[in-house]
């Protein structure tokens, strides 16, 4: 009964909300229009400076995309390498542009790399001058990202290339033996900045990546960001989200698999001795159970001290047929069997303590011990838990230097991305923290302020005037009309952005989630009350601790179940009833 008054007050609700008034909504659709769409004027109002070549940076690799980028940075064209067996082979067929930012300029006239494919392998490299030697320096690697259309599966990140002399930036690959990889990458859950090194054996010359442990997640924003790694030469390292730290440790201490192996390692061919006792305690082997212990004594019995109530009616059922039921008219007695009316509970009960044969009830017995068990006590043969001995590791070494990379000869990006439109800029590769800092004051800081200035203004906004004409009645003056107005402005602006219309309007919001909240619980009800079996229950022999049932609450449920038949006959249809009589 609960459930279909509350589906009814709902319906109510969402029909009022939703009614469509064609000859009303001329008007006040145009004029929501005006307001979401006021704000471009201001937009376009702000003040952007005229992108110039920040000059004065000496590095190995300062990257602005200027005039020439197409002879510094060349696409790959080979094919990206698969594990083996697998019969897909993919080539580096994406896209790249140098182009201004489609969306939240924050300079005239600065361009940047972009991606311009999706679900496509991107490849393109830019090789070094001169190789990077970092040995006993600082490492910095500085570049902005802006995602434009967000990242929802992809990479963006950047690799620092091995210098070798057999590297052409037309082969560049997945497979190219690369230095560093540091950068944002997400996909589902997964949102981090890599910093991955890879450490060459100085006993077996085999490479080995070495991967941060915690990173710090990716900013996933339409602003840009940006990156900066920091390795000193005192092995620790720091990494910076627009010039804010965010994770600083040692490449000696935090990362997996550790640079350095144990010093000692566990013998494999030592063996636990049969003889060893690893067993802390044991049973008291002198202990006896006690005479007066029962374990036979159950764990209940009878009150014997209980009586039977009063008012209760021995000669009443719990539950009766229902007075009020009526056979189908096309049940079959040769078919479908007897038939039976569905049972309610007795209205006779709801006014004593309970109906049917009265029993004692259980109570906890004070005799009850359970199995006797000895008491544990130390063991007199405990030698402590056992471990293979420690040998010396033969493969161990000790590289104090880490962070003295081997010489690096090319940047790159090799990405796979479900979002087009990623765009880098500014890229510094080099050994100065304070060049690296002046590049973020003289360009990042600037566009940064800039687009969120921008960001801020192209927000849906209410004009206070506009506001005013608006053919808006209050809700004292036509509940209906007052409440179509508010969905018609939430709905105009949630089609242009929905996080902005859950903050302008959020009563609306909030009211929407509860509707679908409702609806989804009334349904979960329904189902559950039409799933549930209609068998009489068995008489508890506990009666005397039940509730009893009021007289209100038999009336309810005799008008439910009356309700619930008819409507069965109804809706769903003859056959139902069928099936619930026979339950019953």
């Amino acid at each position: 009964m609960r459930y279909r008054t509350a589906l009814a007050s709902a319906l109510v609700l969402s029909a009022g909300a939703f009614a469509d008034d064609i000859d009303d909504l001329g008007d006040a659709a145009s004029s929501v229009s005006s307001v979401v769409a006021a704000p471009s004027a201001t937009s376009s109002a702000i003040v952007k400076p005229q992108f110039t070549p920040l000059a004065g940076i000496k590095a190995p690799l300062f990257e602005q995309f200027t005039s020439g980028w197409e002879k510094r940075w060349i696409p790959s064209k080979a094919k990206k390498e698969v594990e083996k067996g697998a019969n897909e082979e993919w080539a580096y067929v994406g896209k790249w542009s140098v182009e201004e930012p489609e969306v939240l300029k924050g300079i005239e006239g600065d361009a940047g790399l972009v991606v311009k494919d999706v679900a496509a392998h991107h490849a393109i490299s830019a090789k070094l001058p001169e190789p990077l030697d970092n040995t006993g320096k600082t490492l910095v690697v500085q570049y902005e990202v802006k995602l434009q259309n967000g990242l929802e599966c992809g990479g963006a990140y950047i690799k620092l290339l091995k210098e070798n002399a057999a590297l052409h930036a037309e082969e560049f690959s997945n497979a190219s033996p690369y230095v560093i990889m540091f950068g944002p990458d997400k996909c589902g859950a997964t949102n981090k900045v890599h910093f991955i090194f890879k450490h060459k054996n100085p006993k077996t010359g085999e490479y080995e990546e070495k991967h941060l442990r915690s990173p710090p997640m990716a900013r996933i924003t339409k602003q840009s960001t940006l990156y900066t790694l920091i390795v000193n030469p005192d092995q620790t390292f720091e990494i910076r989200q627009d010039g804010t730290q965010v994770k600083k440790g040692s490449l000696l201490e935090d990362f997996d698999p550790p640079v350095n192996p144990p010093k000692e390692i566990d013998d494999k061919d030592d063996k636990k001795p049969e003889d060893w006792v690893d067993q802390a305690q044991i049973p008291d082997p002198d202990a006896t159970k006690p005479d007066d212990w029962d374990e036979d004594a159950p764990y209940e019995i009878l009150d014997e001290e209980a009586e039977k109530p009063a008012n209760w009616l021995d000669d009443e059922p719990e539950f009766i047929p229902d007075p009020e039921a009526q056979k189908p008219e096309d049940w079959s007695d040769e078919e479908d069997g007897d038939w039976v009316a569905p049972t309610i509970p007795n209205p006779k009960c709801a006014e004593a303590d309970g109906c049917g044969k009265w029993e004692r009830p259980m109570k906890p017995n004070p005799a009850y011990k359970g199995k006797w068990v000895a008491p544990l006590i130390d063991n007199p043969a405990y030698k402590g838990p056992w471990a293979p001995r420690k040998i010396p590791n033969p493969d161990y070494f000790e590289d104090k230097t880490p962070a003295n990379f081997e010489p690096i000869g090319a940047a790159g990006f090799e990405l796979w991305t479900m979002n087009k439109n990623i765009l880098f800029d500014n890229i510094y590769i080099g050994h100065s923290v304070e060049d690296a800092e002046k590049i973020q004051k003289d360009t990042f800081d600037i566009k940064q302020k800039i687009e969120k200035e921008e960001e801020a203004a192209s927000e849906p906004k209410a004009d206070p005037e506009e506001e005013n004409k608006l053919p808006y009645v209050s809700f004292k003056e036509d509940p209906a009309q007052f409440i179509k107005q508010k969905l018609e402005y939430f709905i105009e602006l949630a089609k242009r952005d929905p996080v902005s219309a859950v903050r302008l309007a959020p009563e609306v919001a909030g009211s929407l989630a509860v509707l679908v909240a409702t609806f989804f619980f009334l349904l979960f009800g329904l189902v559950s009350s039409a799933a549930a079996p209609a068998a009489k229950p068995k008489a508890s022999p506990k009666k005397k601790q039940a509730p009893a049932l009021n007289k209100t609450k038999v009336a309810e449920l005799k008008e439910d179940s009356a309700s619930e038949a008819s409507a069965t006959e109804s809706d769903t249809g003859k056959t139902r009833s069928k099936r619930t009589s026979r339950k019953a």
